[in-house]
């Protein structure tokens, strides 16, 4: 059995465990549908209406009952009717995890083209003054909360410059892409922020690390230009570390940045979950993590298989 089969294999026992968890979990946060749907209205219910919307929502089963029924609609694709919407989970899903994927992605594409030049520039230059600018600068960009910088674009853009972003609505990228990009492009600097400011500091480090190596010696006394070996030589090995960082970071962001996603009022996969769990919209929190669940493990496993082509010397056989 190689690698990938052994992987794939623990899919449902980790979808079956985050599935005990979340719906547990999200039956002891106090209150229930019926009390988050009407509010102090609830308390003006009749024992019979109240009956009556408990076998509704399926809430007059035990949990485990509750549990078995939701579990049997999962394994048939079925992840439930949101109560907020109205509609299959699994279309409520949908709907909002392009916008997620997309920050994802413009977030990943910023942080990377900013931290990996940023990370390789510092440990060339190492103590010198200019790789002490950019420790300080990592530090600065790691040390600030993603909602300070979201705040402080916004007020620098509408105090600063009397123009304010294009927030609450979104525009697919394939159906008008310079609105698309006008809408996320402040979502994703925030986020790219901070994770730029990660990505810096490990590249550096790792670089530094690969640098004293015997082969990367050996190249320089053979002569081999200075890029080539930091570019050719070096940068590759140095990766790994990067990558496990992107890959991590990526998959917490498929799971939606809630707080960005607020402040810019993003209707993203974050914003729902919360909305969801306030709301409590049992099946669309439940459904919602599985989800989330699903692609942080799909993002793990492109990365393990992403050290062996990065670095031959990491085999993932049958060891």
């Amino acid at each position: 059995m190689n690698y990938l089969t052994r992987r794939l294999l623990t899919f449902p026992l980790v979808m079956l465990g985050v599935s005990i968890l979340v719906f547990v979990s999200i039956r002891l946060v106090p209150g229930n549908a019926i009390t988050a749907m009407l509010g102090t209205e609830a308390g003006l219910l009749t024992p019979q209406q109240r009956a009556a919307l408990e076998a509704y929502f399926g809430l007059d089963k035990s949990w485990p009952v509750q549990y078995g029924h939701w579990l049997m609609g999962v394994l048939r694709g079925d992840l439930g009717i949101s109560v907020t919407y109205g509609k299959p989970v699994l279309d409520v899903i949908l709907e909002r995890f392009p916008l997620t994927l997309e920050l994802a992605l413009l977030s990943m594409l910023i942080a990377l083209a900013i931290g990996l030049p940023a990370g390789i520039f510092a440990a060339t230059r190492n103590e010198k003054p200019s790789d002490l600018g950019v420790r300080i600068l990592a530090m600065i960009g790691q040390s600030t909360p993603n909602f300070v910088v979201g705040l402080l674009i916004i007020y620098i853009l509408s105090v600063g410059f009397g123009v304010l972003p294009v927030m609450g609505t979104f525009t697919p990228f394939f159906e008008n892409p310079l609105e698309n990009l006008g809408q996320l492009i402040l979502p994703a600097l925030t986020l790219g922020f901070a994770f730029a400011a990660s990505v810096t500091r490990i590249s550096r480090s790792s670089m530094l690390d690969v640098l004293s190596e015997d082969y990367v010696r050996t190249a320089r006394s053979k002569g081999v230009p200075a890029l080539s070996v930091i570019w050719r030589h070096a940068l590759p090995n140095a990766l790994i570390p990067v990558v496990t960082l992107s890959g991590v970071e990526f998959g917490y962001l498929l799971g939606g940045a809630v707080i960005v996603e607020q402040i810019f009022a993003l209707p993203g996969l974050g914003r729902m979950v919360l909305d969801a769990i306030l709301q409590r919209d049992y099946a669309l929190v439940q459904g919602s993590v599985l989800f989330i669940a699903l692609n942080f493990m799909i993002v793990n496993l492109l990365v393990d298989l992403a050290y062996a082509v990065l670095d031959p010397r990491i085999r993932l056989g049958d060891r």
